[in-house]
């Protein structure tokens, strides 16, 4: 019987590093035609992770032509994706980003993680600017 457990058993794709919901992802997913094979690539955000184990899947949306919004779900665990590259982290505090699907335009953007990390660091080193000019200015 652990012979019939361990076919079920699907072991993680070393080419998909950690995603989150709000990275922008592009996906490369492997397509059968005919009796042909192609790799298709497919980049968006991530809009929900869910699942987990062998169900594990995550859905990445992209406007296509004409404005017109594509969500397209992926299995974590599928053997017919290439790999997955992640271009940009977003900041954002939701797990699914539903929210994105009545958004058009500049509207639809989301805050990246680097500018976010650049704005606390510059408050942060502000006030210490400031207590070493204080400091400075009292031993003179």
């Amino acid at each position: 019987m652990s012979n019939l457990m361990q076919t079920f058993v699907h072991e993680a794709n070393p080419n998909i590093p950690a995603i989150r919901p709000g990275d922008t992802v592009r996906v490369h997913n492997r397509i059968v035609e005919g009796n042909q094979e192609r790799v298709q690539v497919f980049q968006g955000t991530v809009m929900r992770m869910f699942g987990s184990g062998a169900k594990a899947r995550f859905t990445v949306r992209r406007i296509a032509a004409h404005g017109v919004g594509v969500e397209r779900t992926f299995f974590l665990t599928s053997p017919r994706l290439e790999k997955v590259e992640v271009l940009r982290s977003a900041h954002v505090r939701q797990a699914q980003l539903y929210y994105l699907r009545e958004r058009r335009g500049k509207a639809a953007r989301l805050r990246g993680k680097k500018f976010l990390k650049e704005t606390l660091l510059e408050g942060a080193a502000a006030p210490a600017a400031e207590s070493m000019a204080a400091e400075s200015a009292g031993e003179a």
